[in-house]
């Protein structure tokens, strides 16, 4: 394997679910002909990130894990080969989840993953959240690696990362949607280098509101042993325009680069680092919306 290809599928989304659907199958046929191992959709793409208040309506808009949308996928994994993560709002136990499900290209889902930091501040206090970050292995045409998700407001966490590495990922797909500016594209640069894996971001493009496109994918490789000095990780940055941009990620080029540098989890010392998992909120950081 010299690299894996990921279809960042920065789209403007329909009004219905069918319609969201019948796009999104088409973008993955482009990015199949394009000769992507992976397509990739921005957050909640079944009913385009729109979060009514109306608890009924809500649950309306939530599809089941056997559901035609996601049964559609999951062919088209198979017929075209690649890899399809494809994102949804999910029926719940207690309350509908902002989900992704990656298919591998037999069709086969590898790994579901439902947002554990939810925006409680905003629309996703009605959401239930996520118990935990997995990673699985994803068989492509390309060779097989290990992938991990985390969603949008994940990433402002360093801990959602790092578990992901921790657990053996080597490339992190985060579905988004919100305005991607410099200090949120940093977060996603200092997550891959400080793990020292790819992340792939897919954002809506300009005209999806609140949402600006400036989907990125970075690397992590910082140091080449035929370089001096850094370079950037960052591999993509589309613009604000709809569209499908191809990330080329150097897997091989990755994986020597864990093998030797410091970064991830070469040097860390976590029996220093007990206070991570104190539960206790201090002020100035004490939020009425926070979830109990």
């Amino acid at each position: 394997m010299n690299s894996i290809k990921v279809a960042l599928l920065q789209l403007l989304p329909e009004d219905t679910l069918k319609k969201n659907m019948d796009k999104g199958l088409a973008a993955c046929r482009q990015a199949a002909a394009m000769g992507a191992d992976i397509a990739l959709f921005p957050e909640m793409w079944s009913c385009g990130y729109n979060i009514p208040s109306d608890n009924a309506e809500l649950c309306r808009l939530a599809i089941d894990s056997d559901s035609e949308y996601l049964g559609a996928f999951r062919l088209a994994a198979a017929e075209l080969g690649i890899a399809i993560g494809v994102t949804y709002l999910a029926k719940g136990e207690n309350a509908p989840t902002n989900t992704l499900t990656v298919f591998d290209r037999h069709g086969e889902s590898v790994l579901t993953y439902s947002k554990v930091h939810t925006c409680d501040f905003g629309d996703e206090r009605v959401l239930g959240q996520g118990e935990d970050f997995y990673v699985s292995e994803l068989d492509t045409k390309s060779g097989k690696l290990m992938i991990g998700a985390m969603i949008c407001y994940d990433r402002e966490f360093p801990e959602s990362a790092r578990l992901l590495m921790l657990k053996g990922a080597e490339l992190i797909l985060v579905p988004n949607a919100c305005p991607m500016e410099i200090n949120r594209i940093s977060q996603l640069r200092a997550r891959a280098f400080e793990n020292m894996l790819g992340i792939a971001t897919v954002n809506y493009p300009y005209g999806k509101p609140d949402c600006n496109g400036h989907s990125t994918a970075f690397d992590g490789i910082v140091y080449r042993a035929d370089e001096s000095g850094s370079r950037d990780t960052l591999i993509l940055e589309a613009g604000e325009r709809e569209g499908i941009y191809l990330a080329d990620f150097p897997i091989d080029d990755i994986r020597e680069y864990r093998k030797t540098e410091v970064h991830a989890n070469a040097f860390r010392r976590p029996e220093k680092y007990g206070l991570l998992t104190d539960c206790t909120v201090n002020e100035p950081f004490i939020r009425k919306e926070k979830r109990k």
